[in-house]
C-alpha cells in the first residue's frame, strides 16, 4: 500500500506536534508560560520574623489568602492543602503560605495558633495593607475589606491557590471549584495531580 508524499509530510507533522506538546496545556490550573517574577517585600511571620522574597527561593510554594476569622474558605482550604502538603513534601521541597490579609486582626500571636492547628510548618504571613497588596496583586489574586471599623467584619479574597516556583516567580493559579449550594473550594486531588505535572514540567 503506497501512501502520497503529502499525506506522509501531513502525517509526520501531526505526530510531532501531538509528541511535543506541552503536557502542561492538559491542566485545568491556569499556566503562566513565562512565569511573573515577583517584586520583593517586607512582610512578617507568625513568629514576628521579617519575610521577603528569599523565603520563596529554592522550593515550590502554595499561596493562600485569608484571615482567622474566616467562617468556611479558611479553615476548609488549609486543611486541604494540609493533604496537599503530605502528599507532595516527600517529592518536591514545598512551603504553603497563608498569607492574612486582616493584619488589623491578624497578629502573630493569633495567626501563629491558628496555623499551627493546622501546620506548624506553614508560614502565616502578614503586614500592613501598602506591602500587602502590591505582593497579592501580583500574585494574581485579590482581596477587600469593607466596614473595617466595626469591630466584626468580613474580608472579601480569593480562594484560589498560587503556585510560587523556586526562583520566586509565579508559575500557575489554582482554582476553586464553585457548586451550587457549596463553598467555593480548591480539589486536592487535582491540585496534586496538577501541581506534579507542572513541577516536573519546570523542574
Amino acid at each position: 500500500m503506497k501512501f502520497n508524499a503529502n499525506v506522509l509530510l501531513v502525517l509526520s507533522l501531526f505526530f510531532l506536534v501531538a509528541c511535543s506538546e506541552n503536557k502542561v496545556a492538559t491542566v485545568d490550573a491556569l499556566v503562566y508560560e513565562q512565569s511573573k517574577p515577583l517584586n520583593d517585600f517586607i512582610l512578617q511571620d507568625q513568629n514576628s520574623e521579617p519575610v521577603t522574597k528569599q523565603a520563596f527561593l529554592n522550593q515550590w510554594n502554595l499561596v493562600f489568602l485569608g484571615y482567622t476569622s474566616c467562617p468556611d474558605i479558611c479553615p476548609l482550604t488549609l486543611a486541604k492543602l494540609n493533604n496537599v502538603h503530605k502528599a507532595l513534601k516527600d517529592k518536591y521541597p514545598l512551603q504553603v503560605w497563608f498569607l492574612s490579609v486582616d493584619p488589623q486582626r491578624d497578629t502573630p500571636d493569633k495567626r501563629k495558633a491558628y496555623i499551627d492547628y493546622f501546620n506548624p510548618d506553614f508560614l502565616a504571613v502578614s503586614g500592613p495593607h501598602k506591602d500587602l497588596f502590591p505582593l497579592v496583586r501580583e500574585l494574581g489574586l485579590i482581596y477587600a475589606i469593607s466596614d473595617s471599623d466595626e469591630q466584626e467584619y468580613a474580608v472579601d479574597h480569593s480562594a484560589s491557590v498560587a503556585m510560587v516556583d523556586s526562583t520566586g516567580a509565579v508559575r500557575a493559579i489554582f482554582k476553586p471549584e464553585f457548586k451550587a449550594g457549596s463553598t467555593p473550594l480548591i480539589n486536592a486531588k487535582k491540585l496534586i495531580i496538577e501541581f506534579s505535572v507542572i513541577a516536573d514540567q519546570y523542574q
